[in-house]
């Protein structure tokens, strides 16, 4: 088949929905099928490339907004980025525009399928509760346009319950199946461990994600200094994000700043490694829909202290694979924290038992159950499963 995965963010830029989609595209490629990714452009222009043997397409996505600089801009503009999509599907014919994560290129795949028909499939990775600015909360059209889809589409799909819970609750899609996220298990994957030359002596704990107040590193970061002794332990922080200096004054306020180091960006192949070597792994979300890092953090046989807000809490068996923390409550953090750090056999113990469980959260297993709902929705020839959606030649 031919599948076009159409993904609100990809490389460069990191995060749960870029991994999915690459990892999804690499095992529909590994299977033999023929698999493009069209992703939004954000003003890099980077055009047409190729990762991996996977043709990446950033197209043009501008949508109207109320102010008349931006209508007047939107008005110039997106005829060019409808004739970019067009392009797109004239030159690639998918069979099937699968969407990963819905936002603006949502809205203009959705507007392929109703002119092309096209089938659509529709992954939800929890930006409607996730997002720091509650973008589906303020655009109305997002709002619609994500209703409209969840009619429109051949299947739904969430990576977690939780998400598919959210999308029966809010957005009236009650026939969402959940498809989890993977992580691979290969025999190179689960990362030698190796302690960066920056890393201070001592006891580890590492905390990797997007340094966005969602995250919850500001909450991480208060737990790490009410540890008792927290001078016997350390606090590793890697990734990249809008709050990186808001932490970094948060950590010298409370008097741990030589006791975190702020690692930046790091490599798939640098994480599993880094994870490898850490005492504990921390994963302090105000709200996760899902959570890879968590499936890493068990790939690599460490111990496991997780939100227990969102997916991992559906995930994670508390006292079994990891420890489940409220991470607004600071002193039961702390507590988690500490008792990790302190206790080797618990920690052992943890680890073991998640690696146990991450046997069950393959790529190929995902990948098996898209290919299944590719097949079905290209021979209904994607028949909306309640009403139509209007044919439309552009999004409004």
């Amino acid at each position: 088949m031919r599948i076009a995965l159409i993904s609100s963010s990809f490389a460069p830029y990191i995060g749960g929905v870029e991994e999915h989609t690459r990892q999804v595209a690499d095992h529909l490629l590994a299977e033999g099928h023929e698999v493009e990714v069209w992703t939004v452009d954000r003003g890099e222009h980077l055009g047409e490339l190729r990762m991996g043997g996977v043709p990446i397409r950033y197209l043009p996505t501008p949508l109207p907004a109320r102010r008349l600089p931006s209508l007047v801009h939107f008005a110039t503009s997106q005829p060019r980025a409808w004739r970019a999509w067009t392009r797109a599907w004239r030159e690639f014919r998918p069979q099937v525009l699968h969407v990963q994560c819905f936002g603006p290129n949502g809205l203009y795949a959705l507007a392929l399928h109703a002119r092309r028909r096209t089938p659509l499939v529709l992954s939800s990775h929890g930006e409607t509760f996730t997002d720091d600015h509650g973008v589906f909360d303020q655009s109305r059209l997002l709002n619609s346009g994500l209703r409209r889809a969840g009619r429109a589409a051949a299947a739904v799909t969430g990576c977690s319950s939780l998400v598919v819970r959210d999308l029966a609750a809010h957005f009236g899609i009650a026939e969402a199946i959940v498809v989890p996220n993977g992580v691979d298990l290969g025999p190179d994957r689960g990362g030698e461990a190796h302690r960066p030359a920056a890393w201070p002596a001592g006891p580890t704990i590492l905390a990797v994600g997007r340094l966005e107040r969602v995250k919850g590193f500001d909450l991480l970061l208060r737990a790490f200094a009410a540890m008792p002794r927290p001078g016997g332990a350390n606090l590793i922080i890697a990734g990249t994000g809008s709050q990186l200096e808001d932490l970094r004054c948060l950590a010298d306020h409370l008097g741990v700043a030589d006791r975190v180091v702020f690692a930046g960006r790091m490599t798939p192949e640098e994480v599993a490694s880094a994870m490898s070597a850490a005492t504990v792994v921390a994963v302090p979300s105000r709200m996760e829909a899902f959570g890879i890092v968590v499936l890493e953090a068990w790939r690599s046989g460490r111990p496991l202290v997780a939100t227990s807000r969102g997916g991992p809490g559906t995930l994670v068996t508390d006292d079994v694979d990891g420890l489940l923390v409220d991470p607004d409550d600071c002193g039961a953090f702390a507590a988690a924290l500490h008792r990790v750090v302190a206790d080797e056999r618990l920690a052992r113990r943890l680890g073991a038992a998640g690696r146990r469980t991450v046997e069950k959260y393959t790529w190929d297993a995902a990948v098996d159950k898209y290919v299944a709902i590719y097949g079905e929705a290209v021979s209904r020839r994607a028949t909306p499963r309640r009403g139509r959606v209007p044919r439309r030649s552009a999004p409004r």
